[in-house]
């Protein structure tokens, strides 16, 4: 997570995490963080205070070891063996009778048993001040962004404010005509920016996991591993905030499976802690919501959930106390949809949805375009008289749409019939029909 040389990071987006250098600049109380280190040990049994520094993600000097001597004190904790180093961070501890008693009533109140949560507050103002770090995007980058599509210049033009918006974008048209991929190709975007995040929150004694590894991405220049971690005290050297982590700006996709619960603080009844809706842990970034109108809820109450942070820019949260909390909405948020947007919701409802944009079926030239590029990629020979009779035989003879993902899934039918007949992939009248047959289904 941090170099060797503990050198101060550089600021990310206007933002670096502070330098931790005692039990008050975390901004948790001694008491939980030594029931953070007890329900450490009761899990992992033995480790080494350099071990424990690593687990709890806080420095060892002027903290962790500080923990470490009051629970000595007051043996909840003892010393089992030393590895023949100095000082705390050499010792091996194990948990006592009286450690793990306190531990199971800890547990009683939450299981969490990770990196010490950062308070809320600093949350929030972090993610305000990286609010700032985001590129903007003009039709040169633009052009270099969608490189890989085939997309009229009409649309085009239109894709680069919305992506500049950084608000909403309600993106409609038929299947396979790239959607998904426009989207996915803002997300490399932002990959290409950095921000911190904390590991986990901390609110009103509750914690809220806020890292996901299957989410987010780590900066190249972050290394989690032991050898880089606590390991031989060089975490006790870091001049900033280990609870931190640097991640690529977040890019997340949802589809079928959201519901409203989802968008809301998720509470475990086992594990007595919290973790963070898609959109808090897309906090920076984007977060792609496909196939909109085929979730189990109405897109009307979906639509309605994200009316306040929308308009307003910021969320509001619940725990299960019932207390309301209010945290920044820093996301371009991204519906995706293949049905008709009268279908979906009403004009009132569109109006707070910054940019719409229609992603069409491409026009002959484009198709043609799409073609020549796919099949360079798969090494099948292009020539403009096999592409002109599938558009006559199985287009316009039968009335069929163009649509911009068939030329792959076309030339992807060339390859494997080709491929059984043992014969090289071309575009011939007869491996074309081949492909028509094995892929158009009349419905």
């Amino acid at each position: 997570m941090a170099s060797h040389t503990g050198q101060m990071p550089a600021p990310v987006g206007g933002f670096s995490p502070p330098q931790i250098n005692s039990l008050e600049d975390t901004g948790l109380s001694p008491l939980w963080l030594q029931d953070l280190i007890l329900k450490v040990l009761y899990f992992r049994g033995y480790l080494t205070g350099f071990k424990i520094a690593e687990e709890i993600s806080l420095p060892l000097a002027g903290v962790t070891d500080q923990l470490l001597t009051i629970l000595k004190q007051e043996k909840f904790i003892e010393v089992k063996s030393s590895q023949g180093g100095l000082g705390d961070g050499a010792y091996t501890y194990g948990i006592t009778s009286a450690g793990i008693l306190r531990a199971r009533e800890a547990m009683e109140r939450s299981q969490y048993a990770g990196p010490a949560p950062v308070p809320f507050e600093m949350y929030n103002e972090a993610i305000r001040h990286q609010k700032s770090g985001r590129l903007t995007v003009n039709s040169r980058s633009m052009r270099k962004i969608l490189s890989q599509l085939v997309i009229s210049e009409s649309t085009f033009q239109r894709l680069g404010p919305a992506l500049n918006s950084g608000s909403s974008i309600f993106m409609y048209g038929p299947p396979g005509n790239g959607k998904t991929s426009i989207a996915r190709a803002f997300g490399n975007l932002v990959l290409s920016q950095n921000m911190y995040i904390p590991y986990a929150l901390y609110l009103d004694g509750q914690v809220i996991k806020v890292y996901d590894a299957v989410s987010h991405t780590l900066s190249p220049d972050t290394d989690l591993s032991n050898d880089s971690g606590f390991a031989g005290g060089l975490r006790s050297n870091i001049r900033h905030d280990p609870r931190w982590v640097k991640i690529r700006r977040p890019f997340i996709v949802v589809g079928g499976e959201l519901t409203l619960e989802g968008l809301d603080l998720v509470f475990d009844d086992t594990t007595k802690f919290y973790e963070a809706p898609f959109q808090v842990k897309a906090n920076g970034g984007i977060l792609l919501i496909d196939d909109f109108g085929r979730q189990q809820v109405r897109p009307r109450d979906l639509l309605n959930r994200w009316i306040v942070p929308l308009e307003n820019r910021v969320d509001y949260l619940r725990l299960h106390t019932g207390r309301k909390v209010e945290v920044p909405f820093d996301v371009l948020i991204v519906f995706s949809t293949n049905l008709p947007p009268k279908d979906l919701v009403d004009e009132a409802f569109l109006r707070r949805l910054r940019h719409k944009i229609e992603i069409g079926d491409p026009s002959f030239d484009e198709y043609r375009e799409i073609f020549k590029r796919v099949s360079k990629d798969r090494n099948i020979e292009y020539n403009d008289q096999g592409l002109a009779y599938l558009l006559q035989e199985w287009y316009i003879k039968r009335n069929r749409k163009l649509r911009a993902s068939h030329p792959r899934d076309l030339c992807d039918q060339i390859i494997d019939i080709a491929s059984y007949l043992a014969v090289p992939p071309v575009m011939s009248r007869e491996m074309i029909d081949h492909a028509g047959k094995a892929y158009f289904v009349d419905i």
